[in-house]
C-alpha cells in the first residue's frame, strides 16, 4: 500500500458550497441567453488562469452587455459562492495542528471570487494558514484539469505522485491527476463531505 504523506484539495464543493446549477441559469436569466456562448466560457477560463485582469473581464460583460452595471455583473459571478460549514474549518485544523499530512490546496478560482471569501468567510485567513501551500490558479496562471498544473505542484514541492492524494468535485480534474499516478477521491458533494475523508477512503489511508 502506498504511503500517503501529501493530500491536496480542492476549495469549491470541498469546503465553500457552490451553487454551480443556480449561478449559470442565474447568469442565462440575465444575459437573456439559453446557454452560454463560447466566447463567454473562454474568457470566464482566461480570467480564472489570472490572464484577463478584474477590469478587463468586468469591461467585456459591460460591453457585450450594455444594460448592465459592474455591480450587475459582480453580484452574477459570485452568485455561485454559497456558505463554508465551520465542521469543514474544524477538521482541516485539526489535520493541520497533528502535522501528519503535507497539505495543500489547488483551486480553479478568481480574484472577484477570492474577494467576496475574504468579505463574508469570516474564517478565511485562519482557513488559509492551515495548509503548507494554497495555490489560486489566478495567482499561478495554471488552471485544472490541465496536466501542467499538477506537475507544478509535485515539482514546486519536490512531490512523488504517488505518495499524493487529491480530493476534488469535478470528474475531469480527478482523472487529470489519476493519469500523472496521484491517489484521488472525486468526492460527490452531493452526499459526502470532506470531513469523512478518512472513514470514505480508508482503503488509501
Amino acid at each position: 500500500m502506498s504511503t500517503i504523506k501529501t493530500i491536496i484539495f480542492d476549495f469549491g464543493d470541498v469546503f465553500i458550497n457552490l451553487d454551480k446549477q443556480g449561478a449559470i441559469q442565474n447568469a442565462l436569466d440575465l444575459f437573456g441567453l439559453n446557454e452560454l456562448p463560447e466566447d463567454l466560457v473562454a474568457i470566464n477560463t482566461l480570467y480564472e488562469q489570472g490572464l484577463m485582469s478584474t477590469s478587463e473581464f468586468l469591461g467585456f460583460y459591460e460591453e457585450n452587455f450594455p444594460s448592465l452595471s459592474k455591480k450587475d455583473i459582480t453580484n452574477a459571478w459570485n452568485f455561485i459562492l454559497k456558505d463554508f460549514p465551520v465542521k469543514r474549518l474544524e477538521f482541516i485544523k485539526t489535520l493541520a495542528k497533528e502535522g501528519k499530512y503535507n497539505l495543500i490546496l489547488l483551486s480553479n478560482t478568481n480574484e472577484l471570487h477570492i474577494n467576496w471569501i475574504k468579505k463574508h468567510v469570516a474564517f478565511y485567513e485562519e482557513f488559509r494558514a492551515c495548509f503548507n501551500k494554497f495555490y489560486l490558479s489566478h495567482e499561478i496562471n495554471l488552471r485544472k484539469p490541465n496536466s501542467n498544473i499538477y506537475e507544478f505542484v509535485l515539482t514546486e514541492n519536490n512531490l512523488k505522485a504517488e505518495n499524493c492524494f487529491f480530493i476534488d468535485d469535478t470528474k475531469d480534474n480527478t482523472e487529470a491527476a489519476t493519469v500523472l499516478g496521484i491517489h484521488v477521491w472525486n468526492i460527490d458533494e452531493t452526499k459526502e463531505d470532506v470531513i469523512d475523508l478518512f472513514t470514505i477512503n480508508k482503503s488509501i489511508f
